[in-house]
């Protein structure tokens, strides 16, 4: 069972980390909690995915793509299944700050192999800055992030 606290928990790690990032994308972001617990430390956000029912937040109803145009300062994914390797490579591609809490793999490899395939195509992708830490939480907690300067 998920920690219930992860959304805010997630929340309060980006906002740390991510200081000037106000714009943020929530890619595969369910019910939009990540972004309920976002937007009240202050950010604009815009969660991406297919549900319909959902939380009364900003929300774009359909699956993120390379061609989403881009008005964002950082993309993020909490246990974000099969749009975790597009979080970074969105990233990458507009030099945006990521920050992903991967669940499970999309190639059913195992969750620390994950996680350092997923390091090493950040790293490849070109970010500069690409590290690991852990949420608090019960559960995936571990989270990839990456940014293009030092002290994100």
């Amino acid at each position: 069972m998920a920690d219930k606290k992860r959304f805010d928990l997630f929340a309060r790690f980006l906002v740390e980390r991510f200081p000037r990032a106000t714009r943020v994308y929530d890619v595969a972001g369910g019910m939009g909690k990540l972004n309920e617990a976002l937007t009240t430390l202050g950010r604009d956000v815009t969660t991406y995915d297919g549900r319909h029912k959902r939380l009364a937040v900003k929300y774009a109803q359909r699956m993120f793509t390379m061609e989403e145009p881009c008005n964002a300062h950082l993309v993020v994914g909490m246990h974000p299944d099969g749009a975790t390797r597009i979080i970074i490579e969105y990233a990458a591609a507009h030099r945006l700050g990521f920050a992903v809490v991967p669940c499970c793999s999309d190639n059913g490899m195992p969750y620390k192999p994950w996680m350092r395939h997923l390091a090493q195509l950040a790293t490849e992708s070109g970010f500069p800055v690409v590290e690991e830490e852990a949420l608090p939480m019960e559960g995936r907690a571990r989270v990839v992030w990456g940014s293009w300067w030092q002290g994100a």
